[in-house]
C-alpha cells in the first residue's frame, strides 16, 4: 500500500515571544528562526520517519530547495512536486513562553495546484492506496472527488478550517482527522462532544479521529468507539503536534495495525514533537517513538 500526501510545503518564520500579540499591540520578539514546514510537508516528514512508503505531491517556488531537501532526507519521494515561477508558501508563527502558537499562512505556490496536475499524479496510484490531504492547497474538493472515484482511501486532516473546507463532500472522505475546534466548525455545533454524533448522523460511513489535547482523543465509526490517551511531556512548541499525530497514525494504518495501536503511535509521536522547537524538525524518528512507548506516562482518559 502506497501513501500519496498531496499537500502544502511552507517556509516557516518562527518568532519567539513573551506572549501572543494582542490586537493593536506591538512587542519585540525574543528570537527568529526559519524552518521548513507546511501541514503537508510536516505530515510527509512524519510518514517518512515512521518508515512508510510516502510520495509527496505539490508545488514550491525556486526558493523551495530547503523544502525539497527536508522531504528527501526524511525518506519521502518528491517526484510529484513541481517547481514554479512563484514564491513558495510561507507561514509567520508566533510561539509564546508556554509553547502555544498563533499562525498566519500565505499560500504561495501551494495555491497553484490544478485539476490537470491532480489527474496526472493520481494516474500513478491505484485502488487501495492512501490519499492523505489537509486544507492548505487549491482544488481540494476536486482532489477528494477524484481520489474517491479511483478507489483510494481518502484521509482528510481538516486543518485549517476555511470556507473552502466546507466545499469538500464528506461522503467521499473515508477517515476524518480533526481537533476540537475543527470538529465543531465542520459539524456546526457548539461543544466538542456533539461534533462526532452530528457528523456520523450525516455521514454514517465516515471514520472520525477527534483529538482532545491533554484528554487524548477518540476514534469513532458506525460500529465502535476507541479512546486513547495523551502523554505527559513538558511542551516547548506545539506547532507540528497535530501533523506528527496524523503522519504516524496513517503510517500505522498503512501497516495494517489495529486502530488502537495506530492511535497510540500517533499520540506518542505527537507528545515527543512538542518537546522540540520548529515544525518538521520536531518530528521524532520511529526509534524514538518505540522508546517512548516504554518511558512516557499517559494522562488518565475517563
Amino acid at each position: 500500500m502506497k501513501i500519496l500526501n498531496f499537500g502544502s510545503c511552507n517556509i516557516d518564520y518562527v518568532y519567539a515571544l513573551p506572549h501572543i500579540v494582542a490586537p493593536g499591540e506591538t512587542i519585540s520578539s525574543l528570537s527568529l528562526s526559519t524552518f521548513p514546514g507546511g501541514k503537508g510537508l510536516n505530515q510527509s516528514v512524519a510518514l517518512g520517519r515512521a518508515g512508510a512508503m510516502v510520495y509527496h505531491a505539490g508545488c514550491v517556488g525556486h526558493d523551495g530547495q530547503l523544502l525539497l531537501d527536508t522531504l528527501s532526507e526524511s525518506g519521502v519521494n518528491i517526484d510529484y512536486i513541481q517547481t514554479l515561477d512563484t514564491p513558495s508558501g510561507h507561514a509567520i508563527i508566533q510561539v509564546d513562553e508556554k509553547g502555544e502558537n498563533s499562525i498566519i499562512i500565505h499560500g504561495g505556490a501551494n495555491q497553484s495546484i490544478t485539476p490537470s496536475m491532480i489527474d496526472d499524479v493520481l494516474s500513478c496510484f491505484e485502488e487501495g492506496d492512501i490519499l492523505l490531504l489537509q486544507n492548505e492547497i487549491s482544488e481540494l474538493p476536486y482532489l477528494v472527488s477524484r481520489g474517491k472515484a479511483k478507489g483510494m482511501i481518502v484521509v482528510w486532516n481538516v486543518a485549517p478550517v476555511t470556507e473552502s473546507a466546507r466545499l469538500v463532500d464528506l461522503s467521499k472522505v473515508d477517515i476524518l482527522l480533526c481537533n476540537q475546534s475543527e470538529g465543531m466548525a465542520l459539524a456546526d455545533v457548539s461543544t466538542p462532544q456533539d461534533s462526532i454524533p452530528a457528523l456520523l448522523q450525516r455521514y454514517p460511513n465516515l471514520r472520525i479521529v477527534l483529538t482532545l489535547g491533554k484528554a487524548g482523543g477518540i476514534y469513532q465509526d458506525s460500529t465502535q468507539s476507541v479512546p486513547y490517551p495523551a502523554y505527559q511531556v513538558t511542551p516547548v512548541d506545539t506547532t507540528a503536534a497535530g501533523d506528527t499525530f496524523a503522519g504516524y497514525f496513517v503510517a500505522a494504518l498503512a501497516e495494517g495495525k489495529p486502530i488502537k495501536e495506530c492511535l497510540i503511535w500517533g499520540a506518542l509521536a505527537s507528545a515527543l514533537s512538542v518537546t522540540k522547537a520548529g515544525a518538521s524538525c520536531s518530528v521524532p524518528t520511529k526509534e524514538e517513538v518505540e522508546t517512548a512507548l516504554h518511558t512516557l506516562t499517559p494522562y488518565t482518559v475517563s
